[in-house]
């Protein structure tokens, strides 16, 4: 019965559109804008170089679809540039292949939901001075749907993508057909520069924003319900397919309809209200996208996580990255990107033009590496047909590689050097935590068989307050563990409210436990320091081989009631491991409250 539930936890083809191609899907709102902005400063002879640039990113869409096609084969269990890097072109680039795309997906996830908000504020300018309110907001959705698990916020996302896909596809046949627009667009405002290549290539650098969220398929294969590989792969082709066939369309729109930038309007918006006029369409296409841009962010819940969970098998982040909650779910994987992406949003004051210059340099540095290690994955395997597969890879290597040149120069000194120094920062902390568990196995000596195992006398000790039943169970426990057991307790000479050494002593005696008592006294009204002092000199007697220490605490039933303990356990058990080398024992005593 669980492995059917663990299937139905996972996603089918449209569910991975829904819950991985967002991103790539809902480009299309800022992406051909992009592009405007850019020729736009040439005036209406740069405007007509809207589609040759078009073409060319889709040319690029291409070449990455069917190369991913091919990833996904490959390496069926996820993880797109790392895992490919990691198997071909070796440890050190998979970290650089790593770090790259997870920067990418905060990235991603911090200008969705600005990107979103924004479309908002456009249409409702009075809640302008909430943005940032309201993309903690969004955030906080998101988050809670993906934590749910990714199956069942992928099928919350199906109608809106269905219906975002329709609106974009309906506005460009319709516009096509009429010969003059509803309502005209902006005009494009007078050249300020001429139509060089280098303008060209920084059109290119701003339209590449669209295929960022390509690779998240591949990333997260071992999403997808079985037959995985086949779900993938169709599910790679349709984003493919579809995003490309958006773009061409919206590019033939800004030309047939000669629309130029505006700062209150989106370029989306424009040749929407071109197209049906303002009306109850160009309502629904704008709403639409606005929810689009918000959940584009999902790409990167569907995408991180998986990588994270790699991250972690192969030792270069915690391990915990890599456990999964009831349904399927990367749970801290989730709660990191989510964090960082709302340190992003706070810091930019949900600006998303602040966050636009380092988007999508990342992700191509990723593209890059996962080619070129796919070109030597064929050379090395030499099955049937691996030229062709080889000379497609080789391709895509040679067009993302332009592309990365065209991203850094176009973006670095925007802000796109930031995006070096965090993959940098990234990398030395994955090395760091590599080391740190490589010296963990060293000291515990993984791989080899270890001695047998060596009884010691130990003495356990039980720091106890009042005589009642949990101090009962306490001493009850530590006589089942050790050798020998005593008990400890402090006193306060200067508190006259609390109990003095010789009642404490009176009480003890009365309940006779057969378990010698040792008084401290502390005039500070300390509770960890006597206790510590009073361990080191036991174990500095040397009377015996092992020191526990049994901690006992009441484990009430509502986590409101725990609020109203002291905490005094949690106290101790920190000072006990932080200044000796003791055992330490933690005994929650189950309490039910009568009603």
């Amino acid at each position: 019965m669980r492995a059917v539930g663990t299937e139905r936890d996972r996603l089918t083809v449209p569910q991975g559109l829904a819950a991985l191609s967002l991103d790539a899907l809902a480009s299309v709102a800022y992406g051909p804008e992009a592009i405007v902005l850019v020729l736009a400063a040439a005036g209406a002879r740069g405007l007509d170089f809207t589609l040759p640039v078009t073409l060319a990113i889709v040319v690029l869409l291409a070449a990455l679809t069917f190369s991913y096609r091919q990833v996904i084969a490959a390496f069926p269990n996820g993880g797109g540039a790392y895992a490919v890097a990691k198997a071909h072109l070796g440890r050190r680039v998979s970290l650089i292949a790593a770090a790259s795309l997870i920067i990418d997906y905060v990235l991603n996830v911090a200008v969705s939901v600005s990107a979103g908000v924004a479309a908002l504020t456009s249409a409702f300018p009075s809640l302008y001075g909430d943005r940032v309110v309201i993309c903690v907001a969004v955030l906080a959705l998101i988050t809670g749907a993906n934590l749910y698990g990714v199956a069942e916020s992928a099928k919350v996302l199906i109608l809106p993508t269905v219906v975002f896909v329709v609106a974009v596809f309906t506005v460009i046949v319709v516009g096509l057909l009429r010969s003059h627009p509803v309502t005209a667009p902006t005009p494009v405002g007078p050249a300020t520069e001429t139509v060089s290549l280098l303008l060209l290539l920084k059109a290119f650098a701003s339209g590449c924003a669209a295929l960022t969220g390509v690779e998240a398929i591949a990333n997260a294969v071992p999403t997808f319900r079985k037959p995985r590989v086949v779900r993938a792969q169709h599910t790679e082709l349709a984003l493919g397919g579809l995003l490309g066939s958006m773009l061409i369309g919206l590019a033939l729109l800004i030309g047939h309809f000669h629309v130029g930038p505006n700062s209150t309007k989106t370029v989306l918006a424009q040749l929407t209200e071109a197209a049906f006029g303002d009306n109850a369409a160009f309502y629904v296409v704008q709403f639409t996208t606005v929810a689009l841009l918000a959940l584009a962010a999902n790409t990167s819940f569907g995408g991180m996580p998986v990588l994270t969970s790699l991250l972690a098998r192969d030792h270069h982040v915690p391990h915990v990255f890599a456990l999964r909650a009831d349904r399927q779910v990367y749970r801290h994987g989730v709660l990191v990107l989510s964090g960082a992406a709302l340190v992003l949003l706070i810091g930019a004051q949900g600006d998303t033009q602040a966050l636009v210059p380092v988007f999508a340099i990342g992700v191509f540095i990723g593209f890059t590496i996962s080619q070129v290690g796919m070109v030597r994955h064929w050379r090395q395997q030499r099955g049937p047909g691996w030229r062709g597969r080889a000379l497609l890879n080789g391709i895509g290597a040679v067009l993302t590689a332009a592309a990365t040149v065209v991203e850094l120069i176009a973006k670095f000194g925007k802000g796109g050097w930031l995006v070096f120094l965090a993959v940098a920062v990234l990398v030395l902390l994955f090395e760091a935590v590599h080391r740190s568990y490589a010296g963990i196995g060293r000291a515990l000596r993984v791989g080899e068989v270890p001695g047998p195992p060596v009884q010691e006398r130990s003495l356990v000790v039980v720091p106890v307050g009042a005589v009642n039943r949990l101090t009962q169970e306490a001493i009850g426990t530590a006589l089942s563990l050790g050798d020998e057991v005593r008990a400890v307790t402090v006193v306060h000479p200067d508190d006259d409210e609390g109990p003095s050494e010789s009642h404490v002593r009176q009480a003890w005696d009365a309940w006779h436990p057969q378990v010698p008592l040792t008084v401290l006294s502390s005039r500070s009204r300390s509770l960890t320091r006597p206790v510590v002092d009073h361990l080191r000199e036991l174990a500095a007697a040397g009377e015996h081989e092992r020191l526990v220490v049994l901690i006992p605490e009441m484990h009430l039933p509502h986590p409101w009631q725990r609020l109203l303990q002291n905490q005094r356990g949690v106290l101790l058990d920190r000072a006990v491991r932080r200044h000796t080398d003791a055992v330490v024992c933690r005994l929650r005593f189950r309490i039910e409250l009568p009603r």
